[in-house]
């Protein structure tokens, strides 16, 4: 699985991103993967779980990131840890309602991602 992959289906969850994600990318696509990801996805992510509201497309979402900390390539894989699992980490709150729907291989390297960053874990 790839970083490209890994958009499609951000858009696919969240359909609204995708104008604000094609603005971003029309420059050059190296290196803005991490702000898409940071300032466009993650905060629909962090939106969701703090209403808490949508079970079920939580649970699909983090089904995927899921599929992502096991199958992604290491690009991916290091983009999401520094991007989108020490997000999860920002409040313990959104992180508590987060680990509900993780999976124990995302729970595992968000623990590490927040541990890299000298979190208290």
């Amino acid at each position: 699985m790839t970083i490209e992959d890994f958009l499609e289906k951000m858009i696919i969850f969240f359909p609204n991103i995708k104008n604000d994600m094609n603005e971003r990318m029309e420059d050059d696509f190296e290196g803005l993967d991490t702000i898409v990801i940071e300032e466009i996805i993650m905060p629909e992510v962090i939106d969701l779980l703090k209403k808490n509201n949508d079970e079920k497309k939580l649970k699909e979402i983090f089904d995927y990131f899921e599929d992502v900390c096991i199958n992604s390539d290491d690009y991916l894989n290091n983009v999401f840890s520094i991007t989108a699992l020490e997000i999860l980490g920002n409040e313990k709150n959104i992180l508590e309602t987060a680990k509900k729907y993780m999976g124990p291989v995302t729970i595992k390297l968000q623990r590490e991602a927040d541990l890299a960053i000298g979190r208290q874990v």
